[in-house]
């Protein structure tokens, strides 16, 4: 863990207080060695203002060894980092501590079994979530990072990163499309057998309320950035039926917008999805009482080379279980 040096203690809170933290003097440990300074401070100051954060930097108050230092300035093992006094808020607004359930774990990496409708971070009007939660229960950790991400409503394999080193390899296979992601749905309509390949461009924007989404749109379109999607049948369940997925891009929403856009939304889909058949499976409408009030989007297996040893790993999730029941469900004859 970093080791701090702090000038004087801080006084007692009372309750719904905040502090004032004294200047703190940090030594960069290898967990955060090649880290932006300014990436290093936001981890550091939780609570903190990310616009104070970037003050506080341009006015000088932040020194790397005694010096100025810019946001962009990485960090190497051993630097000394001034932090001036900063208000943060009380611990009380701390993420709660909670372990998931662990796919696979080293010194390197962990690999965890994400629920459905757990945020993989905080922001955009979520408090907290998976590493919010595993760095308050593993407060021990000198370094615990999010190698990539999963929609709120999508369950799986999640992978962080331990160790900078792993973070950085493991990033660079996902950026060079080296890793192999493969996803359960269940869609909507009869998927044609003969339809695997969708090589539909996506563009990202914000909609009027805010939210993040996207449209299929022309090769043409300046906007779109091509994006691969890869289909194939498992079964077919009355009026559904049920894909394995495998992206070759990593756009966001990329699985939901293609296969939407290809008429056969994901069941449970709350943004692109089919709303009325949506409200109707919550209620358990024709399926003898089971309920589903999720997306069926099931992030099922992902392989990748290890960030040390370089070995294949595969790591697998089986399926939730009120997927399970509902895939059962719709096996019954009606």
């Amino acid at each position: 863990m970093v080791r701090r040096i702090i000038d004087a203690p801080a006084p007692a809170l009372a309750a719904g207080a905040t502090a004032r933290a004294a200047v703190q003097r940090v030594n960069v440990d290898e967990g955060s060695a090649g880290q932006r300074l300014d990436n290093f401070l936001l981890r550091l100051l939780k609570g903190v203002p990310k616009t104070h954060v970037y003050r506080v930097i341009r006015s000088g108050e932040v020194r790397v060894n005694r010096g100025r230092a810019s946001a962009d300035t990485r960090l190497a093992l051993g630097d000394e980092v001034r932090v001036p006094p900063v208000r943060t808020a009380e611990r009380a607004s701390a993420a709660p501590a909670r372990e998931f359930s662990v796919l696979f774990e080293d010194e390197h990496l962990i690999a965890v079994d994400k629920p459905a409708g757990v945020a993989v971070h905080g922001g955009s009007g979520v408090s907290f979530g998976v590493i919010e939660q595993l760095r308050s229960a593993r407060p021990q950790a000198r370094f615990l990072e999010l190698v990539h991400r999963l929609d709120k409503q999508t369950s799986g394999v999640l992978l962080l990163a331990k160790k900078r080193s792993a973070l950085t390899r493991l990033q660079d296979q996902f950026r060079a499309r080296k890793t192999d992601k493969t996803y359960a749905a269940l869609v909507v309509g009869a998927w044609p057998a003969s339809k695997k390949v969708i090589d539909v461009a996506l563009h990202k924007f914000e909609g009027a309320d805010g939210r993040r989404r996207v449209r299929a749109v022309d090769d043409a379109d300046a906007d779109g950035r091509r994006s691969i999607t890869l289909v194939k049948v498992v079964q077919h369940l009355q009026n559904y039926t049920q894909l394995d997925v495998t992206i070759k891009t990593g756009r966001t929403h990329q699985i939901r917008v293609h296969l939407a856009h290809a008429g056969h939304p994901i069941v449970g889909d709350d943004q692109y999805g089919d709303f009325e058949l949506n409200r109707q499976l919550a209620r358990g409408v024709g399926l003898d009482g089971v309920r589903f009030d999720r997306m069926f989007l099931h992030a099922r297996r992902l392989a990748f080379d290890h960030p040390a040893s370089g070995e294949r790993l595969q790591l697998e999730s089986p399926l939730p279980a009120e997927c399970v029941r509902l895939l059962a469900a719709l096996s019954e004859p009606h």
